[in-house]
């Protein structure tokens, strides 16, 4: 018995001693940055930035060269590397937000469609592994000599057959906001005719206020019951910038992120505040070092003033 109890003695000490050795992760608001605004930063330097800035979550769109992420090497199964890069998120206690696919929905043609829905299902499969609750999709065009409400239709069945692959898997899809549908009234007769409890809404606020012309609080009210994501980005109106317009930092340009903030706060939605800074497509733009620490700051203002918690320190 006095051996027993010397034997659990010292585990116990052990256990203990480990436990003040772990890193303990304070609590953090419900922030994010894409991947897409870091084309040049490596994992670590990712999974760094994001601990030291107080973020809680990476949207992975792209990694290095590889905007194929199931072919990044550091989701590899091969060697175990997915289980290492899930180990170092856990030390910094990060999570994966959701995974950006690039599979567009509007393709006509047989071979094109498959093409596309077999990137999705293979991104679902990578979502599977990392335990990410999203995968997003573009719908993404209208395509010439097709009726809209074909075309509506046409999308709203990729999307059900999709989340009749990720469903079993604890994945759920979601169409962003982007492209020919940045209006409420095409994305909910998407998602309705989608009819999944698989599939929901990536809400790309720019995108709505920008090309669609709505105002944050009429886009949560038609679509809030959808939102289970959102991207944040600021932008001013300019003639030399392809698109008309040049992404700023966060509140020193027209859209009104405050707002957005405070309408997805006043509905149901609790999932992350995600920064999508386009460097990989405008590398004029200001480097992620500055950009994402700047959101960092100012987003958490907002938020806070909005009501929205800390997530619980792990």
């Amino acid at each position: 018995m006095t051996a027993r109890r010397e034997f659990l003695a010292a585990s116990a000490a052990f256990l203990a001693s480990d436990w003040l050795r772990a890193p303990r992760i304070a609590a953090r608001l419900p922030i994010g940055f894409s991947t897409l605004g870091c084309p040049a930063w490596t994992w670590t330097q990712i999974l760094d930035f994001a601990r030291s800035h107080d973020y809680a979550a990476i949207e992975l769109r792209g990694l290095q060269k590889n905007m194929d992420l199931t072919l990044a090497p550091e989701l590899s199964r091969d060697g175990g590397r997915i289980e290492e890069s899930k180990r170092e998120l856990r030390e910094r206690g990060l999570r994966i937000s959701d995974l950006g696919a690039s599979a567009q929905l509007h393709e006509q043609d047989p071979a094109k469609r498959t093409a596309q829905l077999d990137e999705a299902r293979r991104f679902i499969d990578l979502a599977e592994a990392l335990r990410a609750p999203y995968v997003r999709v573009f719908g993404n065009n209208y395509v010439q000599g097709v009726p809209r409400d074909m075309m509506l239709a046409h999308i709203a069945r990729g999307l059900r057959d999709l989340g009749d692959y990720a469903r079993p898997k604890g994945v759920t899809v979601l169409i962003e906001s982007h492209g020919d549908f940045t209006d409420s009234p095409s994305l909910l007769a998407i998602l309705e005719q989608a009819a999944s409890p698989a599939v929901a809404l990536l809400w790309d606020a720019h995108h709505t206020f920008v090309s669609g012309k709505e105002q944050p609080e009429d886009t949560v009210r038609q679509l809030g019951r959808f939102i289970r994501h959102v991207h944040l980005k600021d932008s001013v109106p300019s003639a030399a910038t392809a698109g008309g317009r040049r992404y700023v930092l966060t509140g020193t340009g027209e859209v009104p992120v405050r707002r957005q903030i405070e309408a997805l706060a006043r509905s149901s939605y609790r999932g992350y505040y995600n920064f999508e800074w386009e460097k990989r497509w405008h590398p004029e733009i200001e480097e992620p070092e500055v950009a994402f620490a700047q959101f960092a700051t100012v987003a958490a203002g907002y938020l806070r003033q909005a009501g929205v918690a800390e997530l619980p320190a792990q």
